[in-house]
């Protein structure tokens, strides 16, 4: 058996590699999307006063702080049992659609975007955000970059830091919005919008134009029939700062929604002994290891996910381009919702659809008459037990959990990151890629590795926010040599 090594993999948040292993005659046997690095945030926060978790969490990523901050300001809500003022859930969510249109946008531009405005079998010194700048304009390069420093002045104003934000608190937010401040938003998010609407345009012209790249996209190599996770407002629209999760089955039916709080009751979490991350599965259903369809525990949990799990988009500008996503990509209405679309590739373009909403519906929190209201910090004096806290983070669903004692120490942690509920189904995809890709005879060349990557990349992974699971011992290994870079031992210190 011979084997294939992707290492570093790339153009993702954090570490990781990829290990293929080919039978006697060439073909993929199997493939593991392995991630070689562990945070501990979980573990060393027990023990601190609760309310500083959402200052605490917001540093295992510098790509998502403040999916973490408002998971863990959520969570803080419901450990101290106090509701949000209906301004303070307005501010929060104005805020949290700012991060989600710099994120999305990164993303696209620098991470997902190059394999198709530079090709996937483009010189791979392109395949970057300098490559799209020079094949779409310098223009274009601008407006990126000036669509995430707007948004990151809004997160400052709001959030008290461009990054790793510090405005939350139990019940509340430490920063008002006056009118001056509401003007300057509002401008922004008109700016955002018609950004995302170029942005689709762009996609439209480059990808949806280019049948090679419609064929790829819907191509078996990039499939995958699984159940689909996503937060849902009242009438079953996306909404990312709150509402129930609502999982659907891979025909589409609705098949649970919950309240955030009844997380455990629904989603376990499977261990593997080769990585760092664990594998969430529906309890529902049952982990049957890495396989797709009914019988399958596997769920997804990105902004596909988010589009097949809801009904539709809360703005008009959102629905109509949802619509259309749907309308391109064959799915059929079946009592009266969309089926869903199960190509992995399609993600990028829901991507794209979720930065539209995000911006219309900032738009629409920053001309709401109460976002001026001055009331956001309330006094809370209620006895601390346990809380958690949900978003949808751009990479997935995301759940913070926090248990203390009467004074408010942490006594457990748990938390549940958009990448991790993905763990699953991105190994699945980066071995059912190899598996299409790679046949024996294969010249196998850095194209092909590069599209195998493409499997993983759509689903946006960030691994320093996923990586909590300890399988047994740390397995260091030191190697020993002498002078003449022989070996003379081999220490190791995980036990088989």
């Amino acid at each position: 058996m011979s084997r294939i090594t992707i290492d570093p993999i790339t153009r993702l948040e954090g570490h990781g590699k990829v290990e293929i292993f080919l039978d006697d005659e060439g073909n993929v046997e199997n493939a593991y999307l392995q991630i070689p690095e562990l945070r501990g945030f979980e573990q060393f926060s027990v023990g601190r006063p609760a309310e500083e978790m959402p200052r605490i969490t917001n540093r295992i990523c510098g790509v998502c702080p403040e999916a973490h901050h408002m998971a863990g300001t959520k969570a803080l809500d419901a450990l101290f049992n106090v509701e949000p003022a209906p301004v303070v859930k307005k501010v929060r969510e104005m805020f949290y659609n700012a991060f989600y249109c710099t994120d999305h946008t990164v993303h696209f531009y620098a991470l997902g975007g190059p394999d198709f405005v530079i090709g996937p079998d483009g010189p791979p010194a392109e395949r970057n955000i300098l490559g799209v700048i020079h094949k779409v304009g310098l223009d274009i390069g601008g407006q990126v970059i000036a669509c995430r420093k707007r948004n990151h002045e809004v997160i400052q104003w709001l959030g008290g830091r461009g990054i790793h934000p510090v405005a939350g608190l139990p019940g509340g937010w430490s920063q008002a919005v006056d009118e001056e401040m509401r003007v300057k938003i509002e401008a922004i998010a008109k700016e955002n919008v018609e950004f995302a609407l170029f942005s689709l345009q762009l996609f439209e012209d480059v990808v949806l134009a280019n049948q090679a790249y419609v064929d790829l996209i819907l191509s078996d190599a990039y499939a995958h029939q699984t159940y689909y996770m996503g937060t849902v407002d009242e009438n079953n629209h996306i909404n990312f700062y709150d509402g129930k999760i609502r999982v659907t089955d891979p025909e589409g039916k609705e098949f649970v929604k919950y309240e955030a709080k009844d997380y455990a009751e629904h989603v376990a979490e499977h261990v593997e002994p080769w990585s760092y991350l664990k594998f969430p599965y529906l309890k529902g259903v049952g982990w049957n290891g890495f396989t797709d369809g009914m019988d399958s525990g596997v769920y997804c949990a990105t902004p596909l996910s988010r589009l097949n799990a809801a009904d539709g988009m809360a703005t008009p500008k959102a629905q109509e381009f949802y619509e259309k996503f749907y309308d391109t990509l064959g799915s059929k209405k079946v009592d009266g919702r969309y089926q869903p679309v199960h190509a992995r590739l399609a993600t990028h373009w829901a991507r794209l659809v979720e930065l539209l909403y995000a911006a219309e519906r900032m738009l629409e929190l920053s001309q709401d008459p109460e976002i001026t209201d001055p009331n956001v910090r309330p006094i809370v004096t209620n006895t601390p037990t346990e809380g958690v806290g949900c978003v949808e983070a751009p990479r997935g669903t995301l759940t913070h959990h926090y248990t203390t004692d009467e004074n408010g120490i942490l006594t457990k942690v748990n938390l549940i990151v958009g990448t991790t509920n993905n763990n699953a189904p991105m190994a699945m995809s980066i071995k059912k890629a190899a598996q299409g890709l790679i046949k024996a005879g294969t010249e196998v060349t850095e194209p092909i590795l590069n599209m195998i990557e493409m499997a993983f990349r759509n689903y946006d992974p960030c691994m320093s926010c996923a990586t909590h699971s300890l399988p047994g011992q740390m397995p260091l290994e030191v190697t020993i040599r002498d002078a003449d870079g022989e070996i003379l031992d081999v220490v190791s210190q995980y036990v088989e």
